[in-house]
């Protein structure tokens, strides 16, 4: 099996993959601990917008559900247009194998 024949499951994989790990909120809940600042150290807590859709979702306030909303909103274009490059892409042959 060549990598001309896998690509197109390997790009869905790739897609899929990306999906799911942009939209995880779970693990991001135990393991993330939520920072409102920007950090690039590994062993201290760090952003993920997940997190913060669902601190916001869960908070009493009118305004932070609506950003809740946003951010809800914001998650789903980026997949999008992750999905709609990939596909382009695909389509015009520049993600298919060198043979």
């Amino acid at each position: 099996m060549s990598l001309k024949t896998a690509a197109p499951g390997i790009i869905t994989g790739c897609m899929l993959a990306f999906a799911r790990v942009a939209g995880e909120t779970a693990p991001l809940l135990f393991t993330a601990f939520g920072n409102q600042f920007w950090s690039f150290k590994l062993t201290e807590p760090i952003a993920a917008l997940p997190l913060q859709i669902f601190v916001y979702a869960m908070s009493p306030y009118d305004e932070w559900h609506r950003l809740a909303w946003a951010g809800s909103l914001v998650l789903i274009v980026m997949i999008m247009v992750a999905v709609t490059l990939v596909r382009i892409y695909a389509a015009r042959g520049m993600l298919k194998g060198a043979s």
